[in-house]
Formats: C-alpha cells, structure tokens, sequence
C-alpha cells in the first residue's frame, strides 16, 4: 500500500465536518490537490502574474511564464513518453476530442466507430457530425460479460471506418479495454485511433510510443492538478487536422487577404492560455512520477478488489458494468436492489452516505446516458466510488458501513 503520510499533502483531507473526516471517493470526476500544485499555481499569481506567448520582444515577467509553461510542456509530455511538439493544451477532455472531431478530415459516408461505453464527450461529436455532415457513427456492441468485443469490432471495419476512437479505461467502472489489440487491428485498416484516456493517465503508467494510437485526450484536474486538458498526437496525424479555433497566437503572420498558421501544437491554441495551470500541471506530473504510477495503479487495484469484496457481501448489492473485480481498477460501481427492484436510489445512497458519513461520492449515469439506456436502467444510474493514491481500506470500511446501514434503515 501507499504511505499514509502522502494524505498530509492534501489539504482538503484535513477539514472535519460536525467532527468527522473528510471521505473523498469522487476523483473519477475531480482528484484533490497537494499543496505542490496548489503552491506551484500561486506562485504563478503571485510573482509573474503576465502573459506569455510568442511576441518578439518580451519583459521579465513575461519570459518567466514562457519559461515555466515551455517546460510544462516538456514534462508533461514525458511524463506519456511524448514530444513537446505532440502536445496541445485544451480546457479538457472533451475539448481535446473535440478538436479532433471537428478538425479531421471526415467527409460523408465515412464511418467512425466508437465503443458502446462511450462518455458523452467521445458520442455526442460524432452525433454531431452524423447530424450535419452526413457522417456514419456507429457502435461495436459489447460482449455478454460487458466487456470489449474485438472480434466484432473486426469485422465491423472496413476501409470506410476512418476512425476508430474508443475510451481507454471506462470511467463506469474502470475496466480497461483492449487498446492495443484495438490499434493494431484499426491501423490495419488504415484507420486513425483517438483514445479517450481521461481515467487512464492519472491512474497508470501510460507510454503512447509503445500503444501507438493517433490521438489520445485526458484531463489534468483528474490527476492531482488544474482544470485543464492534454491532446496528444504524433506529429504526422497532428499536421493533418485543421485549426479548430483560430485567432491570436495561432500564427505567424496575416494579411487582410489571409493567414499564415503556426505548426502544431500551437496552431490549435488560440488566445491567452491558462498559464496558471499548465504550471500547475507539470507541478501534479512531478508529484505522480515521484509516487510512481506503477504502484499507484497496483494500490487502486487491491483498494477495488477489497471494496468489491466487502460489498459482494450485502446481498442488496449489485455491482453495474463488469463484474469481475480482477478486470477493474479504481472505480466501483453498483445499485442496491432487492427482488430485482431498486430497493434505495443511488441519489438517496449518495446523499445519505454525504450527510451522516462525509462520504462523497457521485450518483447517476455519469455522463452514460446511452449505456444505461440501452440497458433499461435509465437516468437513475448508479452509485460510483471512485479510488484514487490518497484512498485507503478504512475508508472502504466506512462506505461498507454505510451501505449496510442504509439496507437496515431504508430497506
């Protein structure tokens, strides 16, 4: 397991309510934040609070911001085994797909397949485009068990499948899909592959040369550090994409009759950017690297495979998504039911476990619609516990305890 004197680096950790801890099992949506990230952005605000950019003529301050985000750039690429040069900054992940959504050449008639446990920032693009640009979306169903068919996504592709983009690791329930298999059998189509990895790169080592896919989004405020967002992808797929928002430091330079565009990354970073943040992210990357990300992941895999343990033993629990705890990682989902009916609302769960426990954790469809609909299961969802580093076993004891309260006194 983790040290437990990692937790002193958390503020938030710290508060007490009406006497009690705080219980934070919601980083599959936001993680906390150390105090490294949260000195690192306000020395930004505090000592060189100027833009940076890349004007030919620069004050003092304003090459301090182009130094610190340069170098954010810099490792937070490496920190993905990237160059510099295939990083782009966005808001977040739905940005980042986005981008590439609106920027890759797709013309009618071409196909691009997603997976049917897609958040709706890798769906609702392509519904977009289905919608106004005549593209086909379509979905590679999954097998009985929930987990990622690639027998059928073979032969689902065909040479006008142009992109196959598919989450990494679900933020449902934390099954990892078969990525490499996926890019390997996409790329023999000629197809490019966009990854969703939003609950991939804060939880495990990821190395993009060795998975090889094009593109590949996550979010920084899910890995210990700003609201802020990361598109990768290689060099030659990047060129190929259009500018998505074009405007001030998109350029080199510009005439009345037309503009000369940067090459990536910056072509596709228009206007003042989030300084603070950037910095911030390279502050929360040092801190992932310096705990390492391999026993980051094997610490999430024992907290899941004991909480699902725990869990499976109150009979009203039915764990949503795959069931296998060894095929999950970090994030556990279920609803509790009795005679297959919903015995108490994950809403109800989730705001019980709030007001009497101080355990925070997230009900719904977790921006699923589609997978919970196509389950009869609605917008109702489920309650998801989210583990992160800072996470320990006594504080799945304590959700453990909640629940079968809530079986006893609601039930």
């Amino acid at each position: 397991m983790l040290p437990e004197k990692l937790r002193e680096d958390f503020p938030a950790l710290k508060r007490l309510r009406n006497g009690k801890p705080v219980i934070y099992l919601d980083s599959a949506c936001m993680s906390l934040k150390p105090r490294q990230v949260i000195e690192a952005v306000r020395e930004y605000y505090e000592l060189y609070p100027a833009c940076g950019g890349r004007g030919r003529s620069q004050h003092w301050f304003a090459r301090e911001v182009k130094e610190a985000t340069e170098r954010a750039r810099e490792e937070v690429a490496r920190f993905i085994n990237a160059t510099p040069e295939e990083i782009v900054w966005t808001k977040n992940t739905t940005e980042a797909i986005n981008l590439v959504a609106r920027s890759f050449r797709l013309e009618r008639g071409d196909v691009v397949l997603t997976s049917d446990r897609e958040h709706n920032s890798n769906l609702v693009p392509w519904l977009e485009l289905e919608r106004t640009r005549g593209i086909r979306h379509e979905v590679v169903p999954a097998r009985e068990d929930e987990t990622f068919d690639v027998e059928r996504l073979k032969e689902m592709l065909s040479p006008k499948v142009k992109l196959v983009s598919v989450v990494h690791v679900s933020n449902l329930d934390g099954y990892a899909l078969p990525v490499e298999e996926i890019v390997e059998v996409a790329h023999d189509y000629g197809a490019r592959v966009l990854l969703d990895a939003a609950q991939s790169v804060p939880h495990r080592s990821v190395d993009v040369s060795r998975l090889e896919a094009d593109f590949l989004a996550f979010s920084v405020h899910k890995m210990l550090g700003p609201s802020l967002g990361v598109l990768y992808g290689r060099e030659e797929a990047l060129r190929e994409l259009s500018p998505f928002i074009a405007g001030g430091d998109t350029v080199s330079d510009s005439y009345y009759e037309r503009a000369i565009f940067l090459p990536p990354p910056h072509r596709f970073e228009a206007g003042l950017q989030d300084y603070a943040a950037q910095i911030g992210a390279a502050a929360a990357v040092r801190y992932l690297t310096r705990v390492g990300m391999r026993r980051i992941e094997e610490h999430e895999r024992r907290l899941t495979q004991y909480l699902s343990k725990k869990l499976s033993a109150i009979e009203e629990v039915r764990f949503v998504g795959v069931r296998d705890a060894r095929l999950r990682s970090g994030i556990v989902s279920f609803r509790l039911e009795r005679h297959g009916r919903s015995l108490v609302a994950p809403s109800d769960v989730a705001e019980l476990l709030d007001r009497h426990y101080n355990i925070m954790l997230r009900s719904g469809d977790h921006c699923l619609h589609a997978w919970f609909n196509a389950r009869g299961i609605g917008a109702s969802g489920s309650v998801r516990a989210s583990l992160y580093l800072y996470n320990t076993r006594e504080e799945c004891d304590l959700l453990v305890e909640g629940i079968e309260r809530i079986v006893e006194v609601e039930g």
